[in-house]
C-alpha cells in the first residue's frame, strides 16, 4: 500500500499506525497517489487525510493545532478503524513502554490531566489505561530503589536445546555440532568479560542492584558451567547490596536437579520455568520437544529444592491454540501457584520461523488474543497484580506483554530495565550495555557482537568497547 506524505515529516508514525490495522501490508512512502489506491496525508492550510482502497473511500480534514502529528494520527486511526471494523485498544499509542509514558506525563501534567491525555489524545480505552495506571503505580516504589550510582547486570547465554518457531532472539540450538562446539570457549571468554566488567564497575563506584541471566536458555549449560558462571559473578562483583539474581530456566527439558542445586547454591533467588502453553499439540507446533507434564515436573522439583520465587511464561495467540486452550493453560499455571506469571502476546518477527512463513496477523486474530488477555485479567486479578508491561512490534492487535506477581515478589530487574531507571552493564553475545546519566536522562548504548562465533572471534574488540563505560561516567558524573 502507498502512503503519500505531503508537507510534513510524520511518515514514520503514519506507517506504524497503518501497520496496526494492516500488519502484513508492504508499505511504500511516496509524494503522490496519482489517483490510485492508498493513504494521502497532507499538512497545508489544514490537515487532510484521504484513504481509498477498492470500493472504500474516506476523506477527513481538521484545523491546524498544537500537535499536528497527533491530530493526523487520530484521523488515520478513525479511517482505518472504519475500514477494518477494528479499533486497537491502545489507540494511537505505538510506543514500547506505556507505563513509562504515563509516569513521565503525570510528572508534567498531574494525574487528572494525564488520564484525559490518554483518553482524549491517545484514544486509549479505559481498560488499557487502567492497566497502565496499575503498572505505573506499582513501579513507582521499585523505581525509588534506584540511585544515581545503581546498575544492573545482564548476562547473555544465547543457546537453546532447540529453536522455538516464534523466537526472534539471537539463540543457537545445541542440537547442531557447531553450536555445541562453541560453548566451552564461549563460557571461558564470558568469564573474562565479567572480570573486566566487574573491575570497571568497582573503579567507577557503581552499586549492583540486580542480576539477570537470560538468553536463549541459560540452563542449556551444564551444572558445572552454571556453577562456574555464578562463581565468576560472585568473584568479580560486590553482591553485598544486590537485591535479586534471576536465571531463565525457561525450557523444562533443560531443568535437572543437579542444575537447580547449582543455581540455588550460587545465590540465584528467582528462576523462570516457562511452559508457554500446557497443550502438547501446541508445543509441537512451536518446535518445543517437551511435554506439558515435564513443565509440572520441573516446577515441582524447583520447589522441592527450595526456590520460593518462580516465574512462568505463557504466550497468547500461538499457532493452533484456541481461546479455550489458552484458558486451560492459564488455569494450570495458576494451579501451580508461582510467584510470577508473565503473559505475552505473540509477535511475529521477521527473524523468527513463524515470521519467515508470513503468517497473517489479522483483526480476527487480534480479537481472539484480546479475549485471551481479558481472561488473564479476570483470572489473575486479586491473587496477583500487574507489575511491569511492554509491547512489541507486529504483535496481535498491538497488544501487550504483562508481568503479574504476588505481593512483594516483583522482578526488580524487569522494572529497572523497562523503565530505564539506571545503567545496565551487559556481557555475552548479543548483549547491549545501556549507560544512563540520571541527571540528564541521557542513554548511550554499547553493543557486543551479535552471534557467539562473532563474540569469540571479536572478543578483543568487545573489551576495547568496554572502555567507554569509564569514559561515560567520567563525563557525566
Amino acid at each position: 500500500m502507498k502512503i503519500a506524505v505531503v508537507n510534513h515529516k510524520y511518515h514514520y508514525e503514519m506507517e506504524k499506525l497503518v501497520r496496526l490495522f494492516l500488519p502484513n501490508e508492504k508499505i511504500e512512502v511516496t509524494k503522490d497517489l496519482n489517483g490510485g489506491d492508498g493513504l494521502y496525508t497532507q499538512v497545508g492550510d489544514e490537515i487532510t487525510v484521504y484513504f481509498k482502497a477498492g470500493g472504500f473511500e474516506r476523506r477527513l480534514t481538521a484545523p491546524l493545532c498544537g500537535d499536528n502529528e497527533m491530530q493526523m494520527g487520530r484521523m488515520v486511526y478513525s479511517i482505518f478503524g472504519e475500514y477494518t471494523s477494528f479499533y486497537p485498544k491502545w489507540g494511537v499509542l505505538t510506543g514500547v513502554r506505556p507505563s513509562k509514558l504515563l509516569i513521565a506525563t503525570e510528572k508534567r501534567l498531574g494525574r487528572e490531566k494525564t488520564e484525559q491525555y490518554f483518553y482524549n489524545d491517545l484514544l486509549v480505552t479505559n481498560e488499557k489505561y487502567s492497566l497502565a495506571r496499575r503498572v505505573a503505580d506499582c513501579e513507582k516504589s521499585v523505581i525509588g530503589l534506584s540511585k544515581p550510582q545503581s546498575f544492573s547486570l545482564y548476562i547473555s547465554i544465547p543457546f537453546c536445546p532447540t529453536r522455538c518457531s516464534y523466537c526472534s532472539f539471537v539463540s543457537h540450538s545445541v542440537e547442531t555440532k557447531k553450536a555445541r562446539s562453541l560453548l566451552p570457549e564461549y563460557c571461558e571468554l564470558l568469564s573474562k568479560e565479567l572480570e573486566i566488567t566487574g573491575k570497571i564497575a568497582y573503579e567507577t563506584g557503581l552499586s549492583l542492584e540486580s542480576v539477570y541471566i537470560g538468553g536463549g536458555t541459560p540452563t542449556t549449560l551444564s551444572a558445572e558451567q552454571l556453577t562456574d558462571l555464578l562463581k565468576s559473578v560472585e568473584n568479580n562483583f560486590d553482591l553485598s547490596v544486590c537485591r535479586e539474581c534471576t536465571v531463565e530456566a525457561g525450557r523444562p527439558d533443560t531443568v535437572t536437579e543437579e542444575k537447580l542445586r547449582s543455581l540455588k547454591n550460587g545465590g540465584v533467588s528467582r528462576i523462570s520455568i516457562n511452559p508457554q502453553t500446557f497443550s502438547d499439540e501446541v508445543l509441537k507446533n512451536i518446535g518445543r520437544r517437551h511435554s506439558a507434564q515435564e513443565t509440572v515436573t520441573a516446577f515441582n522439583l524447583a520447589r522441592r529444592i527450595g526456590f520460593d520465587c518462580i516465574n512462568t511464561d505463557l504466550i497468547a495467540g500461538l499457532p493452533g491454540d484456541t481461546e479455550e486452550g489458552f484458558m486451560a493453560s492459564l488455569d494450570k499455571a495458576f494451579a501451580l501457584d508461582p510467584e510470577n506469571i508473565t503473559v505475552h502476546t505473540l509477535a511475529l518477527k521477521r527473524s523468527s520461523g513463524l515470521g519467515a512463513q508470513d503468517m497473517s496477523v489479522t483483526a480476527e486474530n487480534a480479537k481472539k488474543v484480546d479475549s485471551m488477555l481479558g481472561y488473564t485479567y479476570k483470572k489473575l486479578n486479586g491473587k496477583y497484580h500487574p507489575y511491569y508491561m511492554y509491547r512489541q512490534s507486529k504483535s496481535a492487535g498491538n497488544l501487550e506483554n504483562t508481568g503479574w506477581c504476588k505481593e512483594n515478589t516483583e522482578c526488580l530487574y524487569n522494572i529497572f530495565m523497562m523503565e530505564e531507571c539506571h545503567t545496565v552493564l551487559a556481557a555475552g553475545a548479543g548483549a547491549v550495555t545501556k549507560l544512563k546519566a540520571p541527571s540528564l536522562g541521557k542513554i548511550e548504548r554499547i553493543f557486543n557482537f551479535k552471534y557467539p562465533f562473532e563474540y569469540i572471534s571479536g572478543f578483543e574488540e568487545i573489551l576495547e568497547r568496554k572502555k567507554r563505560i569509564s569514559e561515560f561516567y567520567g563525563t557525566y558524573f
